[in-house]
């Protein structure tokens, strides 16, 4: 489902995520995400939510040195790219991403940073006992609220990732009614707490 192209025209401000790739510097480090719309649609783009989450963990407000996390919905790879250069990740997304996702991460973390990344199947709520429950410090997610039939799928899958010490950080913009359905839906099983805003791309942080 992440998969699926927006099927609007592109406007000009989206313009950025019809380059074939896009290039940031976070973590003292130059990175070039390798981005393709055309054949894999929303999954092979950088959204917004993505560069935000990066500069909230740049903040150092959660720590990550030692920790064992996982990105849910990654696409691209940004934000678990990041994170591993501080902590121990698994970066996930459908099959169908898998190809594109591991090349970016091979291209973007230095060989000392190799060792601590998987890149992982995971389609929500489908085939959780591949992955060990309650087995991670933080769990990432990065504009991945925005399709409703995935919500209950999505909760599942959080639910067995935690554990009552997980911290969770969801990023990302609140377009429809829909979203904010997700983030009642949200609070009925966690605590959430909204710990960050950037207010020229609108996008939020919620822990």
């Amino acid at each position: 489902m992440a998969l699926v192209p927006y099927v609007e025209n592109p406007l000009p401000a989206l313009s950025k995520l019809h380059n074939s790739s896009a290039q940031f510097r976070f973590a003292n480090r130059d990175l070039r995400l390798a981005q393709d719309w055309k054949k894999l649609g929303v999954a092979a783009v950088v959204w917004d939510a993505a560069v935000v989450m990066c500069m909230y963990l740049e903040l150092g407000r959660v720590e990550l040195k030692g920790k064992k996390a996982i990105e849910l919905g990654a696409g691209t790879g940004l934000v678990g790219i990041v994170a591993a250069l501080l902590a121990r990740v698994t970066i996930t997304d459908r099959e169908p991403a898998l190809d594109f996702l591991s090349t970016n991460v091979k291209a973007n973390l230095p060989p000392d940073s190799q060792q601590s990344v998987v890149v992982s199947e995971l389609t929500w709520g489908e085939g959780l006992d591949q992955h060990p429950a309650g087995g991670f410090d933080l769990v990432l997610g990065a504009d991945i609220i925005y399709l409703e039939d995935t919500f209950v799928p999505l909760l599942q899958t959080l639910e067995h990732l935690c554990s009552d010490a997980t911290v969770v950080l969801l990023a990302c913009k609140i377009r429809y009614e829909r979203d904010t359905n997700f983030l009642s839906m949200l609070k009925q099983r966690f605590a959430v707490e909204e710990v960050y805003y950037e207010k020229q791309r609108d996008i939020h942080v919620y822990k």
